[in-house]
């Protein structure tokens, strides 16, 4: 595969990178020392002798996993799946442009489960999906690679991770900068005290390519596509957006917002940094859908998404804490603490008592140029570079244009061939634990959705809550963000969600029965997620 198409999916641009890497011919079928620094597989595999492979869902994350599954000469992909057949036709046909065989395609992915053939089931469903797909596999003896985020609420983790510990199968969580050499390295520095003591970070999520999806409205449902099954464990209920496929990420009642789109990503890797393999003592969120009047020039305009376009997600860790920024409207990058030499849109800064330490989509602003997650920097106090983390491959090469997920799914090749499912680098409970923070603050902004507040009094209450960010100068630098858009605070105030205290020994809320209610769903016959201990 050539560079540029490598970047392109990279940036998830995945349909001009579908176009672009059969264009090149990506048809050639990669060895497994060309794609993986990982562990060796326990035997050799011919042609006739592969892994079988089921790909739930057929949109740009699915075609990234039919580009990197396929590539391994260890494997085979058996059926394309998706409720949209048109999509499911697509895919399989790109995959015989790629290389050469042409998957079965299918709406519902639980006719595969009895087909001995399938060993791995890879899920890039909408989230409300995710769950129910994993354990469906596992429970039918299939090895499971599951994109992000891992589930679309809280007590759905707890299924999967139990349903993973009971079945002894190999589970991988999408999360693939898990596998990356510059983010495993700069993780074992910073523990080591590179930076000093660590007990702080920022998420970022500047994403401002996030624009309005239309009005809300009453929309046709798409010739070619089971509704009934597409909607699953969430209600049937009319179509309210314009455009069916992605869009539904800004829905609750499918997906979880560029808080868990993008973030759980992010949260993952500041986690990892921190050190945090637990819930959070309390978390508490502020923001608000707002702005997309501004950009459709209506003041009447009602859009179909319900989830935060503004979102400041707040975690209390007692010794530690962690702030989570989600930016959808046009923004700068962020350039505090490292000054004006980098930018971070998307990505992690880690600070320690010694420095800084900077991981994402980073932008040099003095040469005009992106790394995209590829390197890690480290700063001293005084944001001067002391190091930097790059990808490379076994032999210490620099791979700076390589996909985390040309790494990550061979990890989990090799865990499934090993039948070891400590081998992966993202196991189930890693997976719940970064999704877990993209709920929790979700939770907290639903609570309090309705709980209009003003610039001032949001300061005064921020003074008043725990942590070792600066939440006024936060609070600020979004409540500039939101005037350079145009937003009208006086019209469409932000919203404070509730404070939530949480036992971390129970994961579960302290005094909030609400909250508790919000960890599930109402499922839908038969589309039933188990509880954990029914898995």
């Amino acid at each position: 595969m050539t560079n540029i198409s490598r970047r392109r999916f990279f940036e998830d641009s995945f349909c001009a990178a579908m176009t672009a890497g059969a264009a090149a011919g990506i048809t050639k079928t990669l060895a497994a020392d060309e794609l993986t620094q990982n562990v060796a597989t326990k035997k050799e595999f011919g042609a006739n002798d592969r892994l079988g492979v089921c790909i739930v869902a057929a949109g740009g994350r699915a075609a990234v996993h039919a580009q990197f599954f396929g590539a391994d000469k260890r494997i085979k992909i058996l059926y394309c799946c998706d409720p949209d057949i048109n999509r499911a036709n697509a895919l399989s046909k790109r995959i015989k442009d790629w290389y050469g065989y042409a998957p079965k395609a299918v709406t519902d992915f639980r006719s595969s489960l009895d087909d001995k053939a399938v060993n791995i089931v890879t899920c890039a469903s909408s989230n409300h999906w995710h769950a129910l797909t994993g354990i469906l596999a596992l429970q039918a003896g299939k090895h499971c690679y599951m994109e992000k985020p891992m589930t679309h609420n809280l007590t759905e983790g707890k299924s999967l991770v139990a349903a993973v510990k009971k079945y002894g199968l190999v589970f991988q969580h999408g999360t693939q900068q898990r596998s990356t050499s510059n983010v495993r390295d700069a993780v074992e520095f910073i523990r080591n005290g590179g930076i000093g003591n660590v007990n702080f970070a920022r998420v970022l999520l500047y994403h401002d390519g996030r624009k309005a999806i239309g009005s809300l409205g009453d929309y046709p449902i798409p010739q070619g596509i089971d509704y009934d099954f597409w909607s699953g464990p969430a209600p049937v209920k009319p179509l309210t957006r314009k455009r069916f496929h992605y869009d539904w990420h800004w829905q609750r009642l499918y997906g979880n917002g560029d808080i868990a789109n993008q973030g759980t990503h992010q949260i993952d890797t500041a986690r990892r940094f921190l050190g945090v393999e637990r819930f959070p003592n309390s978390v508490l969120c502020y923001g608000g859908r707002i702005g997309y009047d501004i950009e459709m020039k209506d003041p009447n305009y009602h859009d179909a998404g319900d989830t935060a376009n503004t979102q400041v997600a707040l975690y209390n860790y007692g010794d530690k804490s962690l702030v989570i920024e989600v930016r959808n409207l046009p923004s700068p990058p962020f350039t505090l603490p490292v000054g004006d030499k980098i930018g971070t849109r998307i990505g992690s800064i880690i600070y320690g008592t010694e420095g800084y330490a900077v991981q994402g989509k980073l932008y040099s602003m003095q040469n005009n140029f992106w790394w995209c997650f590829t390197q890690t920097f480290v700063y001293d106090s005084k944001g001067n570079l002391i190091k930097t983390f790059k990808n490379t491959d076994a032999n210490g090469k620099s791979v700076e244009d390589r996909d985390p997920t040309e790494v990550h799914i061979p990890n989990f090749i090799n865990a499934v061939l090993a039948n070891d499912p400590a081998k992966v680098t993202a196991n189930a409970r890693c997976g719940e634990l970064s999704t877990a923070l993209c709920h929790l603050g979700n939770i907290s902004y639903y609570l309090g959705e309705s709980n209009k507040i003003s610039n001032n009094n949001l300061k005064q209450v921020l003074e008043s809550v725990k942590s070792l960010d600066d939440n006024e100068t936060t609070l600020a630098r979004t409540l500039e963000h939101l005037n350079a858009n145009g937003v009208d605070l006086n019209k469409t105030p932000l919203s404070l969600g509730t404070m939530l205290k949480i036992d971390v020994d129970k994961e579960i809320f302290i005094d909030n029965n609400e909250a508790n209610a919000m960890m599930t769903r109402d499922y839908r016959t038969p589309f039933v997620v188990p509880k954990p201990e029914d898995v």
